[in-house]
This record gives C-alpha cells, sequence and structure tokens, in this order.
C-alpha cells in the first residue's frame, strides 16, 4: 500500500501524509519510510483495478526507489527524473523532501565579496574577470579588512542569516601572499565564534590550504561545476572541468562540506542542466549543498552580449525538483536570479525542495532580494529560519560539529557558541530524524528544529 501512495501522481486523491498517520509512522521516520516503500514495492503486487501508472523496468527504478540514497545514477536516469511531467516531478520531489526535511524550514545565508575584480579566470559569465573589466567598469579592489567583514557578518547575524559566505575573485589562494591568506583564515575563526556557519569560495585549493581552513573553523567550501562537461568549454577556457572535480575532492579530503551546484542560463540546452545534475548526483558522497542559479546577465561580459534568453520559473523550479530527486538529503539553495521571480514561483521551488535562499541586497557584484520582501515572503508561505549547525545529512564532519580549533594568533569562539559546540559534540549526527540527524544532535544547535 504504502509503495502505491508514493508512486501515486498528483490525480490521486488519497494524499501521502494522512496515509502515513493512518500507518503510525511519524514525519520524522524518513529514511525508514524510503527503505519501507522499497521492499512493499518489490513484494506487493500491483492489483488489477488500479490503472498501471509507470512500468516497471531498469528505467523508472528511481520511481520504484523514490527517496533512496544512492551514487550510481546513470545518465539516463537523470534524463527521465528531469523530462518527467512537471507536476508530477514536483509531486515526488516534494514526497521525498518530507522525508528527510521539515518542509517548512528554510535557511537564511549572506554572501560578501571579499576581495572583487581583478580576477585571471575567463569565465564568460562573470564580471570580475579582468579580461574584461574596461567592458564591465568593474576595477579591482583588495583584499577586505578584518574588521569591515566581521562587522558585516555581524548585521547579517542579527538580519536572520545562519551562514556567512565569502567569495574571493582569485584563481586560488596560491596567487596571494601569506599575509594575506592568514586574514582569511582569521576571518574564518572570527566569524564562526558568533555562533554562524562559514562558507568561503576562493577558487582552487591545495590539500595544504583545505587543511588550514578546516582548522580555522570552516564549514563548507563553495566550488560550483557551473555546467555539464560537455557545454564547460563554452564557459571558461582558463581552466578545466577536471580542476573543478579535484578541488572538490580536495575539499572533502580535508572533512569540510562540499558547496556545489551550477548556473543554468548559459546559453545551455536541457541535456546540459541534466549532465550537471548527473555530475553531482555521483560524486563520491552526495554535496552537502548544492546551489541553483539563474543567470544574471551582466552587461560587459561575453554572456552579456549574447542576448542569452533567461530561464523561466518552471525551467528553475525543474531543475530544482530533479536534484532533489538524485540527491534527497542535501539542502538546495535557491541562489542567484530570485529578484524577478514572483512569491508563487519562488513558493513552488520550496514545495520541489529548495530549503535554502541567499537574502540581503547584494550577491558579490549583482543585485538580490530585499530582506524585508523575503520576511514577508516567509511569513506570506509559513516558512521559518532554519538554525546554524542544525545536522547536514549530506555534510562533512564541519557540518556536524562545532570544533574550537582555531588558526594561529586568533582568539578562541566565543562563549555564546561554547554551549553549542559541547551539545553538538556529545549528540553527533544520525540517520533517522527528518533533518537526517538524531532528534538530539537536531535540537542541540538551536530551538525551534524540525527534530526539536
Amino acid at each position: 500500500m504504502l509503495s502505491r501512495l508514493l508512486l501515486r501522481p498528483l490525480s490521486s486523491s488519497v494524499a501521502l501524509p494522512g496515509a502515513v498517520q493512518l500507518l503510525g509512522i511519524s514525519n520524522s521516520a524518513g529514511p525508514q519510510l524510503a527503505q519501507a516503500a522499497v521492499q512493499l514495492a518489490k513484494t506487493v503486487p500491483e492489483p488489477n483495478s488500479l490503472p498501471q501508472q509507470q512500468e516497471t523496468s531498469a528505467s523508472n527504478r528511481w520511481l520504484q526507489e523514490l527517496g533512496v540514497i544512492r551514487t550510481d545514477w546513470t545518465r539516463q536516469e537523470v534524463t527521465d527524473v528531469y523530462h518527467t511531467p512537471l507536476l508530477d516531478l514536483v509531486f515526488h520531489a516534494a514526497t521525498i523532501h518530507r522525508m528527510y526535511n521539515d518542509p517548512s524550514m528554510v535557511q537564511r545565508c549572506t554572501l560578501l565579496s571579499i576581495k572583487t575584480g581583478g580576477c585571471p579566470e575567463n569565465c564568460n559569465y562573470c564580471s570580475q574577470s579582468s579580461s574584461w573589466s574596461k567592458e564591465t567598469g568593474m576595477k579591482a579592489e583588495k583584499l577586505m579588512d578584518l574588521e569591515d567583514v566581521y562587522q558585516a557578518a555581524l548585521r547579517a547575524n542579527e538580519s536572520g542569516s545562519t551562514r556567512f559566505c565569502m567569495g574571493a575573485a582569485w584563481r586560488g589562494p596560491s596567487q596571494v601572499g601569506p599575509r594575506q591568506w592568514e586574514r582569511v583564515l582569521e576571518m574564518v575563526t572570527r566569524i564562526r565564534g558568533l555562533g554562524m556557519e562559514v562558507c568561503t569560495t576562493l577558487g582552487m585549493l591545495t590539500p595544504e590550504q583545505a587543511a588550514q581552513l578546516r582548522q580555522a573553523g570552516l564549514t563548507a567550501y563553495n566550488h560550483n561545476l557551473d555546467t555539464s562537461p560537455e557545454f564547460y568549454g563554452q564557459v571558461t577556457t582558463s581552466r578545466k572541468y577536471s580542476d573543478r572535480l579535484d578541488t572538490l575532492a580536495t575539499v572533502r579530503n580535508a572533512g569540510i562540506s562540499v558547496c556545489a551546484g551550477g548556473i543554468i542560463g548559459l546559453g545551455e540546452g536541457p541535456q546540459d542542466r541534466v549532465g550537471l545534475l548527473h555530475q553531482l548526483a555521483t560524486l563520491p558522497e552526495h554535496p552537502e549543498s548544492v546551489p541553483i542559479n539563474r543567470l544574471v546577465a551582466i552587461q560587459g561580459t561575453p554572456m552579456g552580449a549574447q542576448g542569452l534568453v533567461p530561464p523561466t520559473g518552471v525551467d528553475l523550479v525543474r531543475c530544482i525538483a530533479t536534484a532533489r530527486v538524485v540527491m534527497p538529503r542535501t539542502v538546495v539553495r535557491l541562489s542567484a536570479g530570485r529578484l524577478n521571480l514572483s512569491v508563487a514561483e519562488q513558493g513552488m521551488a520550496f514545495l520541489a525542495g529548495a530549503n535554502s535562499i541567499f537574502d540581503g541586497d547584494k550577491l558579490l557584484t549583482t543585485k538580490n532580494n530585499d530582506r524585508d520582501e523575503d520576511s514577508s515572503m516567509f511569513e506570506l508561505l509559513g516558512l521559518r529560519s532554519r538554525p546554524a549547525f542544525m545536522p547536514y545529512a549530506s555534510g562533512n564532519s564541519s557540518s556536524r560539529s562545532f570544533p574550537q580549533a582555531t588558526s594561529t594568533g586568533s582568539s578562541p569562539l566565543t562563549a555564546a557558541a561554547q554551549p553549542a559546540s559541547r551539545a553538538l559534540e556529545a549528540a553527533p549526527a544520525q540517520e533517522g530524524g527528518c533533518c537526517g540527524g538524531s532528534k538530539t544532535a537536531a535540537s542541540a544547535g538551536s530551538s525551534g528544529g524540525c527534530c526539536s
């Protein structure tokens, strides 16, 4: 019975939550629910009186194993998921989302450019490349001072953000001197001391640099794949796709959570969006976070001059829903390009599995939604903010603990942050909670979580 309910499309008159209640299964039993569905799908015959909804073949294994964590997805399977009729796709994605997450909880993150312009890379969508700085009018700036970045993090924290992300227009930290690098490490440590999650995007990393970031207290490292391997040459020629994958491996091996996603609207086709999601879903471990961005075309960049047709809200929802199906426990971040989306379009994205946004009026160099507008949207849609350090089921150890380790010359974490550290270390994340962790671990970081 349960397997039939999980596979039933939107036209069904039977609601999954009601059926779950009838069966006595709590909403927090996500992984057990998924496994139960798989076993029932194998053992319970389809009644002759019911119309056959899907063919039982290898091509729809994802429907038979809805919500099961896998890294062996084939390109064809991801293609099948992506091209599922939209309302059925959103239904399946929403079903999986509720297996592992509180659908009303959305994380609010803030992104700051700590070093703007002068980047030696030639990403055709980016205004910070030195290759077309004259056309964009983007001047190379120095690395921000530590105190200025810290004050920005304080403001973000007071505004309700629980993750602070810092981006630098570098090919990698290897291009800068030791003093600048030490300043970045100190930024990480001080902001982590506020009780905030900290993410950086600094380009390609060496194992030594990744280890230093981990020691400084970094939560996650963002390194987007941007698009499919086949289309990547249209995005940049200054690095290879394998360089991106190597950096993700370096980050993962250092014990730092991986944040990796991409951009739609670069001129790619649906097969390239499938290729991107297939790459992410077949990494050795699913990323902690997958940002899905809509291209914000900037005048003066090569892609800004191409007159590309921007992807629709439906295009975005389809990508988010597919990401949720193939990476059930990953945080799917509704990222750049929200500015001209309606509340209804964003609401559909949250229904399809998005559970994070970037708030604040700016994302690196582009405009973003106003915080007050987002607060109004949260109230209208019945959303609430995800607290910092709730366990990330697909996160590395940096997302599941609050270490006391600090970078050279830095101060220990603030007294306010230390109790959360001890609570989380005493109750490590375990399978079984609706957030992918144990109820104890989820409630330790902050009250109001879906497992509290």
